[in-house]
């Protein structure tokens, strides 16, 4: 393969600690039930205060929700690993971050980290205690911030690409990346692993203010737990579709800044000669239940790459094709020429906030709504695909700025062929 050549010269791992522990120990991955003593301290009062306070804080309906969420996290970390394919041998690494990333990203979070903006959390989710440690956002692709827009993510994801490339050995294009993420005193993070096409994917500490590291605890192959540790400038490689990481031990310091930046596979592994199926994605292993899923919630299977600066179909609409690249100056424009255009379905029964959803552009689903759009809106020539929330659930999870915007409005997670 082309990356085998560059491959010596990015990869240099630094260390990490791996425990003597495995999961269901610090917190809870596929049971409730924890399996150690109390070597790390009383784990499962802290786990129960956590769900506790979600209750509190979402009411009768969020503690419901609370609930099904944490289900759902403890059901995806059992099913879905099982069903991915492998690319690498241990699943995730420590490397210094190319420069040519960290120039991007440290002239974009000291231009704007004065103006950085609250998260909102729809209530309910549980993979971080939100209702007691906010979280901030310096946005990628806010065209109010300094230097933020399509052409900066562009430029984030090319210099980061090489680099996961030659740790996978196998082409990659992006699927995500919303920006700089800032956690604050005593933030915690639900191990998990996250939701396709999250599937080859980095972490980068951009900056922070702590008084003792906060380690991102990783799952190696053998079920252990890894505790590794991060500097600014350092970035951890992980296959985030298959490998359980999270930050189940409470942030100790003022603020943590990082970023995520994803990808997905368009092969299969060098070397791996099985058979493919033509509907899913290299990643996915067929007859697999999460295989299963994956096609009930794609029938039109994994013929569509991930829109992230496609070029235009000589068949698709204007207004799709804004909407896939985030282009919001034209859709305001197309609004007054042609304001049909932005809810009329393409042959495939999509819409151009279908296609703004599957891309996580968030203000443009925003002004697509502002013009009429409807919050639940469904994919398919007959309304019966899904729903713009199930789309950003399934292609974003529940932690990206579009899937807060769409439950802060009250919109509804429809799969497919759901009444």
């Amino acid at each position: 393969m082309r990356y085998t050549s560059v491959l010596s010269n990015l990869l240099w791992p630094l260390a990490t600690t791996t425990t003597e522990y495995g999961a269901d120990c610090s917190w809870p991955i596929f049971s409730t039930n924890f399996s150690c003593d109390d070597r790390l301290g009383d784990r499962a009062a802290e786990y129960y205060d956590f769900i506790h306070k979600c209750h509190e804080y979402g009411g009768p309906k969020g503690k419901k929700a609370c609930d099904q969420t944490e289900m759902d996290r403890l059901e995806m970390n059992a099913r879905q690993p099982k069903a991915m394919v492998n690319y690498t041998g241990t699943g995730f690494t420590k490397i210094k971050a190319p420069q040519t990333v960290m120039d991007l990203i440290i002239q974009h979070w000291e231009a704007n980290k004065e103006t950085m903006t609250e998260e909102s959390w729809p209530k309910g989710s549980i993979y971080l205690n939100y209702w007691e440690s906010k979280t901030y956002m310096v946005a990628v692709e806010d065209r109010n911030l300094k230097g933020a827009g399509d052409k900066l993510k562009e430029q984030i994801w090319d210099a980061a690409k090489t680099t996961i490339e030659a740790w996978t050995n196998v082409e990659i294009q992006p699927t995500s990346m919303y920006g700089i993420r800032v956690y604050t005193e005593g933030a915690i993070l639900s191990p998990h692993v996250d939701r396709l096409p999250l599937v080859s994917s980095c972490i980068i500490n951009v900056a922070q203010d702590v008084d003792e590291p906060w380690p991102l605890e990783v799952y190696d192959r053998q079920g252990n737990a890894v505790n590794v540790t991060m500097e600014p400038g350092d970035m951890v490689l992980y296959e985030s579709g298959s490998t359980l990481h999270g930050r189940p031990f409470p942030l100790k310091g003022r603020y943590y800044a990082n970023i995520f930046i994803h990808f997905e596979p368009l092969t299969r592994p060098a070397g791996d000669h099985s058979a493919l199926d033509e509907l899913l994605p290299p990643y996915l292993i067929p007859g697999t239940a999460a295989a299963q899923n994956w096609l009930i919630e794609n029938p039109d299977g994994w013929n569509k790459p991930s829109p992230a600066f496609p070029a235009q179909p000589s068949d698709q609409p204007e207004g799709h094709y804004a909407a896939a690249i985030g282009d919001y100056y034209r859709l305001k424009e197309l609004a007054q020429e042609d304001p049909e255009s932005l809810h009329r379905k393409d042959s495939n029964g999509w819409l151009p906030i279908h296609e703004a959803a599957r891309s996580g552009h968030t203000d443009i689903v925003e002004l697509l709504i502002q013009h009429g759009a409807e919050k639940d809106a469904r994919t398919g020539l007959s309304d019966n695909g899904s729903s713009l929330l199930n789309m950003a659930l399934e292609f974003h999870g529940e932690d990206h700025p579009l899937t807060a915007f769409l439950f802060s409005i009250g919109a509804q997670d429809i799969g497919y062929g759901e009444l």
